[in-house]
Order: C-alpha cells, then sequence, then structure tokens
C-alpha cells in the first residue's frame, strides 16, 4: 500500500512537468560531444524559459525596480549576457575582454545601484538580442571542443565544465529572481 502511494505522490509531483514542457528527458544535444552536448541542453532550456518569462514586457515593467536596492529585469538580463560573454571569452578563445567588449557587456558584470541606473530605458529585446548574439558565439566554440576539454583543468581544482556549470545555474539563480521581480510589477 505504501510502495502505491509512494508511486501516485511521484505521478503527482511529475505530471505538471510532463504537460508543461515534457521536461522530464534529459538529452545531449546533437553536434556536440555527449558531455558538452548535455550542458548546452541545460544553457539553452534555461534560456528558452528566462526568454518565455520576459519577452512580453513593456518598458517600464523591464525597467521596474521594487526598491532602491533591487534589480530590474533588463539588468539581471544584461548581467546574464555579461556573465555568458566574459566566460565565453576566457574559456572558448582563451583572452581577457578587449576594451569593446568590456564597455558594451561587462556593463553588468557586477550589479548595483549604479548598474542599474545606467541600464534603463532600452526596451526588453535590447537584451534578449544581445544575449542571442553572445549564446550563438558559445555554441559555436562549443561546437569546436570535446569531452576531454571539458573535463580538463584550467587550474588545479577547477575545470571547464565546472566554469560552464557556473554559467548555467547563475542562469538557473537569476530565473527565479526574475520571477520575483515579475510577481512584484505593479498591476
Amino acid at each position: 500500500m505504501r510502495s502505491l502511494k509512494t508511486k501516485n505522490s511521484l505521478l503527482l509531483l511529475c505530471l505538471p512537468m510532463l504537460f508543461l514542457r515534457a521536461q522530464g528527458e534529459f538529452k545531449s544535444v546533437a553536434g556536440y560531444s555527449p558531455n558538452i552536448g548535455s550542458m548546452v541542453y541545460m544553457l539553452e532550456d534555461l534560456k528558452e524559459r528566462i526568454t518565455e518569462q520576459v519577452n512580453d514586457l513593456d518598458q517600464a515593467q523591464t525597467d521596474f525596480q521594487y526598491d532602491a536596492d533591487a534589480n530590474s529585469i533588463g539588468a539581471l538580463i544584461m548581467h546574464l549576457v555579461s556573465t555568458e560573454s566574459y566566460y565565453q571569452v576566457a574559456t572558448l578563445e582563451g583572452r581577457e575582454w578587449t576594451a569593446e567588449e568590456m564597455e558594451s557587456l561587462g556593463i553588468a558584470g557586477e550589479l548595483n545601484s549604479k548598474v542599474n541606473k545606467m541600464l534603463k530605458g532600452k526596451p526588453i529585446g535590447h537584451y534578449l538580442d544581445l544575449w542571442d548574439e553572445v549564446r550563438a558565439k558559445t555554441l559555436a566554440g562549443l561546437k569546436t571542443k570535446d569531452d576531454e576539454w571539458f573535463a580538463s583543468n584550467i587550474e588545479e581544482g577547477l575545470n571547464y565544465r565546472y566554469i560552464w556549470y557556473h554559467v548555467m545555474e547563475h542562469s538557473a539563480n537569476h530565473m527565479g529572481q526574475i520571477g520575483t521581480i515579475k510577481n512584484r510589477l505593479p498591476k
């Protein structure tokens, strides 16, 4: 009897995922080595879910801050763009940002009141378009790498897989923050 209750409970927990997006299956994206393909799947899934959450925001919603210390959704998306670009350039191209990249993409490397003030007045599409550009470069760069590279160390105790895991979990973290801000948008 207990086993049946456990199975029914598990089914009830998973049922919404199956109907909403069939997220019960984890895949490796074709065209990449298996482990990199799995990371690409996670990165793309999170980006798609965040984009769906924000793509219909108007200007006031994109710039909204529920208090003086809060981040706007526009600033958070730009922060995700900045973070991915930084790690993409460092790990896939083996270099630092150029001065131009620092000025255009590095602006939201840190989130603070100064950055939030600077990142106002741009439509959500601006930030999503930048993310699309950065992601295209990330995907192209990851296609040139293999699982041996992915598992190799950048330095003692730090490998490329962990760096890209960090980019992925960073997106997941800020997806939750974006959801909280959306819940506090003025009606």
